[in-house]
């Protein structure tokens, strides 16, 4: 009996192990997917997939922070986003930089790149650390203020 306990032990150990492992490989192929900008073979987000594609965006919509409800509308100009008083966007947030990150309408999709900010830029829970591509309606956060383009 103690034999059959100790192999089932091993084994129970040994599928937990594979199971970490398994864990740990997509965390890791997702955040590298979101830095890249891309979405993964198969994990398609219900609703939010199709959203972007086909349809431009034409506002930017602050919905969480001081200033939630804010819409800027967008052209071909870059978006400044900061706190400094000339920002397209001035963020009143003790987390966000003077000048913190800069949206830019490269062809057809929007861009965002972090300026060198102190606290960083985030595209989904993934931190920017080059021009990312921004999808229609994937949150965008600078401190305690997330934004997101809208068609």
């Amino acid at each position: 009996m103690p034999e059959l306990v100790l192999q089932l032990t091993r084994a129970g150990f040994l599928a937990l192990l594979w199971l970490f492992v398994l864990v740990a490989l997509r965390v890791v192929r997702s955040d590298l997917y979101a830095a890249s900008g891309m979405r993964p073979l198969g994990s398609a987000r219900r609703g939010k997939t199709r959203s972007g594609r086909g349809r431009t965006a034409r506002q930017l919509v602050v919905t969480h922070g001081a200033l939630a409800g804010t819409r800027v509308s967008l052209d071909s100009r870059p978006i400044m986003l900061g706190r400094a008083d000339d920002s397209t966007l001035v963020l009143d947030d003790d987390y966000a930089s003077t000048r913190h990150a800069r949206l830019s309408l490269q062809g057809e999709e929007w861009y965002v790149e972090d300026l060198g900010s102190t606290n960083g830029t985030y595209l989904d829970r993934a931190k920017v650390s080059g021009p990312t591509r921004v999808p229609l309606g994937v949150p965008i956060r600078i401190g305690k203020t997330v934004i997101e383009l809208r068609s």
